[in-house]
């Protein structure tokens, strides 16, 4: 795993995303050579031209999850990505390669054939993505503990389609765990050090909750990081692999004492202008999309169009957030608060269709302009919810120290759900969006959301 703008990114996913932006640089030359005219060519204008072809194409399928393993080898998403990223990447490209300096040199030729091959290519990468992805560097893993977590661990580092270590085995810590993992794996009790050196270990993860009373080698995990070894506790390692940060495995001293957690200035000024013009730009481009829907509103059930629900926001502030109406008007008659479900009869004809495609959020936009929300961040939940969700789940409070968002990391990586375990589940995404949140992230985010919507992963 390595860490690029506070976000983590698979060694065998930037490998993936490197290698595929060098060879489409490499066809893009080679088909210039072949296909225009002699002497034509300005090396000097057409290899960084197409240098910045080949990044922008793979940046922007990257952000599209092209490269996001599928999970359980699922034929149905897998084909859905490609196809999304085909219907977004060709006509991008062929608009990206007439803006590039030397299309009026270019024949029309080569402006259809470098977009076929660039089709080809996210093909082939659709297609290898569904066997195992395996890292050109594989480091080696040594894992500290025998118990469930420890067991969790293996399974985390070792899935279907994304494994890219090499675990050498597990070493018993100091206390009573009950074996979960496979006895043949568990390596003869000896000093970490010596295990280390011997099995040319690059890092170690301690799967280890308990650490008092000599249950962990201390000196021994120090004496391994100066000799150069990374060493990983449990919330880390969740972070980093799930993209979640653990509350079974979380304590307020990590929250305190760890990295991220930022709300500097620049960084709230930087959100807040990146809010303001996508908002806008949103609100231009889907205009149309919300008229049509205020009208079916209109004719299947009348006024009013719009819904407005008190929700909680920064530092537990309530704020007032505007939806499309896409259940009866009668739906909470009786006044007391429900958890809408994937299949509630309250909602509309209409309202099934908009809430599958996430049209009902999109008058949100109007909260974004005005400073209640952001366009990313944590979904805001209702006031009586939040009450119960609060006494049930440690640190749930902490996901108001930034704006709620029309979209965020949890909606992106998580189905939906509307129960308390859900809550928690998501929680914990929401937690390393709050620890992690910069400008990127925000724009990842983003386009994954335009991922979930078009090919419906998730939808309720």
């Amino acid at each position: 795993m390595l860490k690029v703008f506070s976000h983590y990114l698979p060694s065998h996913t930037l490998q993936q995303v490197l290698f595929d932006a060098l060879l489409l640089f490499l066809v893009v030359l080679g088909t210039v050579i072949f296909l225009a005219p002699p002497g034509v060519p300005d090396w000097a204008v057409f290899a960084p031209s197409a240098l910045i072809f080949a990044v922008l194409m793979v940046g922007l399928n990257t952000a599209m999850g092209l490269y996001r393993p599928v999970l359980q080898r699922c034929k149905r998403q897998a084909f859905a990505r490609v196809a999304l990223s085909l219907l977004v990447s060709i006509p991008v490209a062929y608009g990206v390669f007439g803006l590039l300096p030397w299309a009026e040199m270019a024949p029309h030729s080569l402006q259809w054939t470098v977009v076929l091959l660039l089709s080809s290519l996210l093909l082939m990468r659709g297609l290898i993505n569904q066997r195992q992805a395996s890292s050109l560097f594989s480091p080696r893993v040594l894992i500290i503990g025998t118990g469930a977590d420890a067991a969790q661990v293996y399974r985390d580092l070792t899935r279907p389609l994304q494994r890219s270590v090499e675990v050498v085995g597990f070493l018993r810590s100091g206390g009573d765990e009950k074996l979960e993992v496979d006895a043949r794996q568990v390596l003869p009790a000896q000093g970490l050090l010596d295990v280390v050196r011997t099995l040319k270990v690059n890092e170690v993860i301690v799967a280890v909750r308990e650490r008092r009373g000599g249950v962990l080698p201390l000196r021994e995990l120090l004496d391994c990081k100066l000799e150069g070894v990374r060493i990983v506790d449990l919330s880390s390692f969740f972070e980093r692999v799930q993209g979640q940060v653990k509350l079974d495995s979380l304590r307020a001293s990590w929250l305190i004492y760890g990295d991220g957690f930022r709300q500097g200035l620049i960084r709230t000024f930087v959100k807040r202008v990146f809010d303001i013009c996508a908002a806008l730009l949103l609100l231009i481009l889907a205009m149309p999309i919300m008229l049509v829907t205020m009208l079916f509103i209109l004719i299947e059930d009348g006024a009013p169009v719009f819904y407005r629900q008190e929700r909680v926001g920064l530092g537990g502030r309530v704020v007032r957030v505007t939806k499309f109406r896409s259940m009866r008007r009668d739906a909470e008659k009786d006044g007391k608060p429900r958890w809408a479900t994937s299949n509630d009869d309250r909602v509309t004809r209409v309202g099934r269709v908009i809430r599958k495609l996430r049209i009902d959020e999109l008058p949100q936009l109007f909260n974004v302009l005005v400073g209640d929300m952001s366009m990313v961040g944590p979904r805001p939940e209702r006031p009586f919810f939040v009450d119960q969700l609060a006494r049930e789940i440690p640190f749930y409070n902490v996901r108001h120290c930034v704006k709620p968002g029309v979209t965020g990391w949890a909606q992106v990586r998580y189905q939906y759900g509307a129960s308390v375990d859900d809550a928690m589940e998501k929680l914990q995404y929401d937690l390393y969006y709050v620890k992690n949140h910069t400008l990127v992230l925000d724009i990842l985010v983003l386009f994954e959301t335009v991922r979930v919507v078009l090919t419906g992963e998730g939808a309720h």
